[in-house]
């Protein structure tokens, strides 16, 4: 398993990562399996949300119900979450208050003395970055959090919290996928008149920005076609692509998943991939891609097929 640097710490991590948000209905076994099968896969860096799961930290609590990790079992991988969602309203909270009792309530879910990474969830428009640094300062002094980034923000929203918080950013988790890939397309398209994939999306080209700025980028719903309109992979609507990832899947001798996996990985911005998936067996299979070194025409024969332009 490829790893890659998380942040600007000196620290790393893989680059596959097996996400939690769908496990809430699965038994402890097919639970237990999920994680066997990551951990097997060279996969340990596991991703929750406190609002994963349909009410407050449920995916949390049966991941860590299910496995009972022992504290060196504990010490062996990495458990990042995220806070700032409030599905009942009002929807987006950064507040100081919020995010400690949050981040308190997904230690107690998971079962554990701290977290690996914090992540700010979808972007609170009413931020008050003194509060976000405040909570960050308190965490990190208590040693309950190590490391913190954000998720869907743009590159003026991490600098509007950079003028309080100290921490360094390690990462901004988006969705990206083949076809879901805005914040790659638009820099190839640039300035091509009346091209919408020119138009900037992002507030001014997030993948550059974190590639700058030392933040790893995550790419969750790596599969999806758009935004959760079913996957691509097989999908009739992409016959080109399919055609080009079946391909490519023959001449690597891998499942398909891994040359979806792989488009992603091969870019040198070293993002991390966050599955979705909760079958064992995708997740041994998509992390074939970890490291499979796609040519660049091979990367961008797959961006065509996709959909987009190449000027």
């Amino acid at each position: 398993m490829k790893r890659v640097p998380l942040g600007r710490s000196g620290g790393d991590a893989v680059n596959v990562v097996a996400g939690m948000m769908r496990i809430p209905d699965k038994t402890d076994d097919e639970i237990r399996t999920l994680y066997t099968a990551a951990r097997d896969a060279g996969i340990d860096f596991f991703d929750h949300a406190d609002v994963y799961g349909g009410e407050l930290h449920k995916c949390e609590t049966r991941f860590a119900q299910a496995l009972k990790l022992s504290p060196a079992e504990r010490e062996q991988i990495v458990l990042q979450t995220k806070t700032g969602i409030v599905p009942e309203g009002p929807y987006f909270d950064f507040s100081y208050e919020r995010i400690i009792a949050e981040a308190e309530g997904s230690l107690k879910a998971l079962g554990t003395d701290y977290i690996d990474v914090l992540l700010l969830h979808r972007p609170d428009a009413l931020v008050e970055p003194e509060e976000v640094a405040r909570a960050f300062d308190e965490l990190e002094k208590a040693g309950k959090v190590r490391a913190f980034g954000v998720s869907n923000h743009t590159p003026r929203q991490i600098d509007l919290l950079k003028t309080a918080v100290t921490q360094d950013i390690v990462a901004n988790q988006i969705q990206i996928s083949i076809t879901h890939a805005p914040s790659i397309a638009q820099g190839v398209a640039m300035n091509m008149d009346a091209l919408e994939q020119s138009v900037t999306l992002d507030g001014g080209g997030i993948v550059d920005y974190c590639r700058i700025n030392g933040i790893t980028l995550q790419a969750w719903s790596p599969f999806q076609a758009k935004f959760f309109t079913g996957v691509f992979l097989g999908n009739d609507d992409y016959p080109e692509l399919n055609a080009a990832i079946d391909r490519l899947a023959a001449h690597y001798d891998v499942p398909p998943i891994a040359i979806a996996v792989a488009w992603l990985t091969r870019h040198p911005s070293k993002m991390q991939v966050v599955l979705g998936t909760t079958t064992p067996q995708r997740v041994s299979d998509a992390a074939l891609g970890s490291d499979l070194p796609l040519t660049r025409a091979e990367w961008y024969e797959l961006f065509r097929a996709a959909g987009y332009t190449v000027p």
